[in-house]
């Protein structure tokens, strides 16, 4: 059977490691039911220096060398694959996830040193992949999901992979392989009292994909949207309006957090989903996951993901009732105008309701917001202040940044590429996690600006803000409406 090495990046050179790698598990995990001999070498928990990573891919002959991750792991999956090829010349290396599926092309042809780029969902593909590597083949072109080098060094796409229907046919993810000491050490986080004091916590998933169609959010191929389309004679990605929201059952979840229990002996969850509470909204799912966590999971406390539009005091209070500390809102603004430019579903009177209901029910809601929105104003800024001040919480926002795959990548790609020189490249090695700017898509404030103003948001300094649109204003001619 095939011998692999899975390579999880770094996520954040300045970030310690807190959240073991979900989906890098479940592929491992999948790996080794097939019977495949399979190693880890995390190194978002390690920090290893480029010494440590040769000397690990030298250390046996590894017939795959598998990595993947976000787009935010472009730079260290492009330094590994660089001295995988070096240390392990005759390893298929073999690379998928969010920082390739929705530039395929692209990403192989910055990367050389990959054989074989994985375009979408990889619980089906990998093991095919693998299952070929076993009997000796290399016609990759029965293989749907991926992209790949022909003998002549053309890169051949081939069609898109069906999703996983039966997602309880996946095995629980395994952790046991990864470090878990490491990831335990940092186990506290700064989301409410109870997520704090967690010694043990782990991330869990019920659901993949989400119903919304937000247009900065990009697209991992986990919701049905990912299509390929033919054109000049060349296979490209697609990305669609399609959403499939697929779900565990409620016994696999509540064995999965028990199992994880049982084993390491968790005192914290976060679920992962892009949108749990729209999980919940499904009663019967949600009835029954109730009964089986109180029967089994009963004082594990957990955080989750949630959309305004989707929570009731009902729901709330049932949640609150069954452990939730947090609920992580992507509230995104308190502007009607670009809360509706943003495909986001809500509205500003939807976001203050949800936080004030979620706060009555004694979850801490998480107001996760962004400034810089191709439409962002002085009006839509300084609604955002006046909502945290009367709402009573504050707000670090991200800066609006269109991550490949995402409706705003594909809108405003020229204006990408005419902040990056022309170089795409360099682009995908400066994206981060949006607390800083890597490319300004607002049709009214320059870098320097929204730098500024998102300091004044921050301290809630209305006056200045005010100040500095007149200012503003009074250097193109016009006064405040």
């Amino acid at each position: 059977m095939a011998k692999v090495l899975f390579i999880n990046p770094v996520i954040r050179e300045s970030g310690k490691p807190a959240h073991v790698p979900y989906g890098l598990a479940q592929l491992a995990a999948l790996a080794m039911r097939e019977g495949h001999k399979v190693q880890v070498f995390d190194a978002n928990a390690w920090r290893p220096s480029d010494k440590e990573i040769y000397a690990v891919l030298r250390a046996d002959r590894w017939d795959v060398v598998a990595t993947g991750g976000l787009v935010t792991t472009y730079g260290f999956i492009k330094k590994t694959v660089s001295i995988a090829r070096k240390a392990a010349k005759n390893s298929l290396i073999v690379a998928g996830g969010g920082f390739i599926t929705p530039i395929p092309h692209e990403v192989m042809g910055f990367l050389p040193e990959v054989d074989i780029g994985i375009v979408g969902e990889a619980y089906i593909t990998l093991m095919e992949i693998l299952k070929s590597v076993d009997a000796g083949e290399d016609d990759w072109s029965r293989v749907k999901g991926i992209i790949y080098r022909s003998p002549d060094g053309d890169l051949v796409l081939n069609r898109e992979r069906e999703l996983l229907e039966d997602v309880d046919s996946l095995p629980f993810p395994a952790w046991d392989i990864f470090p878990l000491d490491i990831y335990f050490q940092n186990s506290s986080l700064l989301l409410s009292e109870e997520s704090m004091l967690a010694k043990r916590h782990i991330g869990v998933m019920a659901s993949y994909g989400c119903p919304f169609r937000c247009k900065y959010c990009f697209h991992l191929g986990l919701s049905g949207e990912l299509s390929t389309v033919e054109s000049n004679g060349r296979r490209d990605v697609l990305i669609t309006g399609r959403r499939k929201v697929r779900h565990h059952s409620p016994e696999y979840v509540v064995d999965l957090v028990r199992s994880a229990k049982k084993r390491f002996g968790i005192d914290f969850v976060s679920f992962y989903d892009e949108n749990f509470v729209a999980l919940c909204r499904n009663k019967d799912w949600f009835d029954e996951f109730s009964r089986r966590w109180l029967k089994s999971c009963r004082g594990i406390h957990w955080g989750a993901t949630a959309h305004a539009a989707m929570v009731n005091e009902n729901i709330l209070r049932k949640l609150k009732g069954l452990g939730c500390s947090h609920l992580d809102y992507g509230l995104e603004s308190f502007s009607d105008e670009v809360l509706l430019s943003a495909g986001k579903g809500s509205n500003s009177r939807i976001n203050s309701r949800a936080v004030t209901m979620t706060m009555d029910a004694g979850i801490r809601p998480i107001p996760n917001q962004i400034i810089g929105f191709p439409d962002e104003s002085f009006e839509s800024i300084k609604a955002d202040v006046l909502a945290w001040k009367k709402l009573g919480i504050r707000s670090n926002p991200f800066f609006a940044t269109p991550y490949p795959g995402s409706e705003w990548y594909y809108s405003y790609k020229d204006l990408i590429l005419k902040q990056y020189g022309g170089d795409l490249q360099l682009f995908l090695l400066s994206l981060g996690d949006a607390k800083d700017i890597t490319c300004n898509i607002s049709k009214n404030f320059n870098t320097v600006e929204l730098l500024g103003l998102r300091e004044l948001m921050v301290k809630g300094d209305l006056k200045r803000i005010e100040d500095y649109e007149e200012t503003y204003l009074k250097t193109r001619g016009r006064t405040a409406r």
